[in-house]
């Protein structure tokens, strides 16, 4: 079975993509569970910032360097951490201003999915694409519970309680407890909480997340909704209209000043 792929050419219709066709029989409301990732290449396979530290020719060539960053980061922005900050949320950190990282980002918004998916890029001449994952499934698979899950949810399925640090994840063996997962972090800055982020966690960094899936046999809880490069502009246009921008989601200056660059260019 393959990755479900669909073309939308309109905010419209990637909405009505995103909402279920009949209400959820316990709530009665038409809300999804998945969560979605943007991208400005439709033909990129789902790679971490780690899996591209040192080029995509070859990805994963620097996945060995994953403890020794986090270990740098951690040394140089304590001063910045929330006071009492765990690793676990220095991870988290890394992740959100851009260190490389074996989490991979997703939001519960498709709006917002499609605002990263739309941002200009040098070359202007491919497809984006906004991801859709189906994340209960993979929970079940994987013996998960069927939940965002928090730190201590992780600790419990795979520690049975005991504490799990990431340099635990970093030093085990991907072979021997593979798992995928879905992982809700604390709201540590605006912007976490405005992106409506959520990561995905992966036991093994030496594939990208979809060939992951594929291995286990899950690829049916990945979607592709494919933007043709032609109705970018248009779909660029109704984000900023319905206010899934830069200000809004980087509630801070460089929010600001990304999004009057953009939109004056």
């Amino acid at each position: 079975m393959s990755v479900r792929e669909i073309r939308v050419r309109s905010l419209g219709e990637l909405i009505d993509q995103a909402t279920p066709s009949e209400p959820d029989p316990e709530t009665g409301r038409h809300r999804d569970s998945g969560v979605y990732r943007g991208v400005r290449h439709a033909a990129w396979p789902l790679l971490t910032s780690l899996d591209r530290l040192g080029g995509t020719d070859r990805p994963h060539a620097k996945a060995g360097l994953e403890a020794h960053v986090l270990r740098n980061f951690i040394r140089y922005a304590r001063p910045y951490l929330p006071s009492g900050a765990d690793d676990w949320e220095a991870l988290v950190a890394a992740q959100h201003h851009g260190v490389p990282t074996r989490l991979l980002d997703w939001t519960y918004s498709p709006l917002i999915a499609a605002h990263f998916a739309t941002l200009p890029r040098r070359d202007a001449s491919s497809d984006r694409a906004v991801w859709r994952l189906d994340w209960r499934p993979v929970h079940r698979h994987f013996g998960f519970p069927e939940l965002a899950l928090l730190v201590d949810d992780l600790q419990r399925t795979l520690r049975d309680g005991e504490a799990l640090t990431p340099w635990d994840l970093f030093e085990s063996n991907p072979d021997e407890r593979p798992f995928a997962c879905m992982l809700e972090p604390a709201s540590l800055d605006p912007r976490i909480a405005e992106q409506a982020a959520v990561f995905t966690l992966t036991s093994d960094k030496r594939v990208p997340f979809d060939a992951f899936l594929a291995r286990h046999g899950l690829e049916s809880a990945l979607t592709r909704m494919v933007i043709a490069v032609e109705d970018v502009p248009r779909i660029r246009d109704q984000l900023d209209m319905v206010g899934a921008d830069e200000r809004r989601l980087f509630p801070d200056l460089d929010g600001v000043a990304a999004k009057l660059r953009r939109y004056y260019a």
